[in-house]
């Protein structure tokens, strides 16, 4: 007797004491393949009656390998025959599109093949000959830019959301299985994640308040001002769909299925350096990142921005708006005045700003200077004013 007929045998005389397992069609199982003949493959269920499959289901492709036996797969239920019962992994796949009313009461998954976009969504072949449709919102669990390059010619699992006309209108949704198998991830990663963890995700999509991130079968956002610690305007110049990204998980509202990323808290605070290589009074050159009412920031470093108040702009002559004197992109030469490394706040001046005390300063100095020089000058002509008189005084007497 060989291995897998010793196998099959004792899983049979087991099967014999175990109770009877009372199925409804569409229930999923885990179920061994305990034998495969001809066209057929057959299951241990965990009761007495033995579970059939059809063989076409389980054939491999080029990706991957067709299960053999002592696997464990997981099956659908159809229904009762002769003392068997019928099994599918997915109605369409293999020999049973005569099971497509069944597998739409009971939600079952079908296999099928993406055919033609026309309007409103996608033709689906199912078992390669019944034609069904699908809406553009049940193809995937998010929009698509380009939906035909995405599923076209792709076979794909679907629910029979509507079966009629003895299957001349068949309406199917593989969102809807999706969202189950998403429902199943975000109750297990419910169980592992925490605020704080950092982990490994890939960028789903791309959108212009943030980037979708999926974490393993979830996806969370990373809203656009967590993405750099720079300023950053369109998401696209710096990331791509399908990106391998590190991200942070910020917050975590499993009741509102939300989850708030970051992939800058992943990303070296550039004020740390910033903090060691700046001081008060150091003239640097930067460049004009944005212009507000208020005043312009200069980007100093890669994430670094100082902030010039409007009142040290225009050389002394009062001004409604920077822009009257600065352009975004524009290079400037700066002066640090100060640093708040607790707040990452720096406060920068033209480099050829003169404060109204510094300048106030200045003009009392000159103002001492002309006083000084002139009391010098009425002191000298004072004295030679007196040697004159001397001196004629002198002549008179002669």
């Amino acid at each position: 007797m060989t291995e897998e007929s010793s196998s099959f045998a004792e899983l049979f005389q087991a099967s014999e004491s175990a109770p009877v397992r009372r199925l409804k069609p569409g229930q999923k199982i885990s179920a061994t393949i305990v034998g495969i003949s001809g066209e057929s493959v057959f299951l241990d269920t965990g009761g007495k009656s033995e579970g059939i499959l059809d063989a076409s289901e389980i054939r491999g492709d080029e990706q991957n390998e067709a299960p053999a036996v002592g696997d464990t797969i997981d099956v659908y239920f159809l229904k009762a025959k002769g003392g068997a019962q019928l099994f599918t992994i997915s109605i369409g796949s293999g020999k049973n599109t005569e099971h497509l009313e069944e597998a739409c009461r009971s939600a079952i998954p079908v296999e099928g093949l993406v055919k033609e976009e026309i309007k409103g969504g996608f033709e689906i072949t199912l078992g390669g000959s019944i034609r069904a449709f699908c809406p553009y919102s049940q193809m995937g669990l998010r929009r698509v830019d380009d939906a035909a390059a995405e599923y076209l010619g792709k076979r794909l699992n679907f629910l029979i959301s509507r079966y009629e006309e003895n299957g001349r209108n068949i309406v199917v949704s593989a969102r809807e299985l999706l969202e189950a198998e998403r429902e199943k991830l975000r109750d297990s990663l419910k169980e592992t994640l925490s605020e704080g963890d950092t982990l490994e995700g890939t960028i789903s999509s791309i959108r212009d308040f943030g980037a979708f991130v999926d974490i393993g079968g979830v996806d969370g956002l990373v809203p656009i001002s967590e993405i750099g610690w720079s300023r950053v305007e369109n998401i696209a110049d710096h990331y791509s769909v399908g990106q391998n990204v590190s991200v942070l998980i910020k917050k975590l509202d499993w009741d509102n299925n939300r989850l708030t990323l970051s992939i800058k808290e992943t990303l070296t605070d550039p004020w740390e350096e910033a903090a060691a290589q700046l001081s008060s009074g150091q003239i640097i050159t930067g460049k004009v990142a944005r212009l507000a009412q208020f005043g312009a920031f200069v980007t100093l470093a890669e994430g670094v921005d100082g902030l010039i108040h409007i009142s040290k702009l225009g050389k002394g002559r009062r001004i409604n708006h920077p822009r009257e004197v600065l352009e975004e992109g524009q290079e400037i030469e700066v002066q640090v005045e100060s640093i708040d490394s607790d707040e990452k706040r720096i406060s920068l001046a033209p480099s050829d700003y003169v404060s109204p005390e510094d300048d106030q300063k200045s003009e009392d100095t000159l103002v001492k200077n002309f006083q000084k020089s002139h009391k010098k000058e009425s002191s000298t002509l004072g004295t030679l004013g007196d040697l004159l008189k001397k001196k004629l005084a002198e002549k008179s007497g002669k």
